[in-house]
């Protein structure tokens, strides 16, 4: 069940998944409808899952909204936005960003099994 944000939660389970490879699922959107509805809204959208990645450090900031920065050797990933995560998932981190109405706007998501 998605709960608000913990920060120490998460960042105890970023620290458990550091230096191993995970499976990542990362996807943002504002809507794929946004602009059918309101001319004025730009859609965009990103999606990637279950590519490997390794990072080397994981970071959890803010205070609600948050943000989440993945160090890997060469680069990084970065997520903001992110409102709620998935407390029954001890296996996986599972994070969410959800607007004012409740829709998912941004997605966070490392497992060491496939999504």
């Amino acid at each position: 069940m998605m709960q608000p944000i913990h920060p120490a939660e998460v960042q105890r389970r970023l620290e458990s998944l550091k230096d191993q490879d995970v499976y990542i699922h990362l996807e943002m959107t504002t809507g794929a409808y946004a602009a059918h509805n309101d001319a004025s809204k730009h859609p965009a959208a990103t999606f990637i899952t279950n590519a490997v990645i390794q990072y080397t450090n994981g970071l959890i900031s803010g205070n609600g909204p948050f943000r989440v920065g993945l160090k890997m050797q060469q680069g990084w990933v970065y997520s903001e936005g992110l409102t709620h995560y998935e407390e029954n998932e001890p296996e996986r981190l599972i994070l969410a960003g959800h607007d004012q109405q409740g829709k998912l706007v941004v997605s966070l998501q490392l497992s060491r099994e496939p999504f």
